[in-house]
């Protein structure tokens, strides 16, 4: 695999994790920058850098997929934007019908979410109540768990209130790969069971240009509390 460490360096940095000077040659300040994006992201916290890791800093397959479907295209760009540290870039970037909340207090998968769909399609109804990860259920039209698609699932119970929402990255044999926010406080992607999925909605009126990513569970863990 050849690494270009300046298009890494000035993904960490574009990011907010530190890798020294923007000069092309790894070292011991672009390692760190690595192990803190990665912990960031839920992937094992070392300086290893291969496909699991470039996947998740520059999009990998997704990339590629991610042109058609403008959502995606948004919500990968504010990968590794965390709740405390990025504060006032979350609060600026946040729709209209949502940035009033402030994400270190409030929880914002769904705000997250409308973020990501309104910046693509300005004109689109969103749910009554963005912020409620289970309204998302009724977002838009049903379809398949593809690559883009809106994913709500349940937390705590089933038959209880409490939710998550976020977009579909890929999937292993036992978990949906979810790009959201509110992920262990900060956008990332991260494994969520599949027998939690709610539901698996397309914008109205948008051909379903996603598709299935089957993608390696790498070691990581799957996440039980996303709140």
């Amino acid at each position: 695999m050849t690494t270009n460490w300046r298009t890494v360096q000035e993904r960490l940095k574009a990011l907010g994790f530190d890798p020294g000077y923007i000069d092309g040659v790894r070292g011991p300040k672009t390692d760190a920058a690595i192990i803190a994006f990665k912990r960031s992201v839920g992937l094992r916290p070392r300086a290893y850098f291969g496909p699991i890791t470039e996947a998740a800093l520059m999009g990998g397959a997704q990339q590629r997929a991610r042109a058609d479907i403008p959502w995606m295209a948004e919500a990968s760009r504010m990968l590794g934007l965390h709740e405390g540290r990025n504060t006032a870039t979350l609060r600026k970037w946040f729709d209209a019908s949502v940035s009033w909340i402030d994400p270190r207090e409030i929880p914002w998968c769904g705000a997250f979410v409308a973020t990501c769909i309104r910046a693509a399609l300005p004109g689109e109804t969103l749910p009554e109540n963005p912020l409620g990860a289970r309204a998302w259920g009724g977002f838009g039209a049903s379809c398949d768990p593809v690559f883009g698609a809106v994913l709500t699932f349940w937390r705590g119970s089933r038959a209880g209130w409490q939710g998550h929402v976020g977009f579909y990255w890929g999937e292993d044999d036992d978990a949906y790969h979810v790009l959201g926010g509110n992920q262990t406080d900060a956008v990332t992607t991260t494994r969520i069971a599949k027998g939690r999925l709610l539901q698996a909605r397309w914008p109205e009126g948008l051909p379903v240009t996603g598709r299935p990513i089957l993608l390696s569970a790498a070691g990581t863990p799957l996440s039980h509390n996303e709140a």
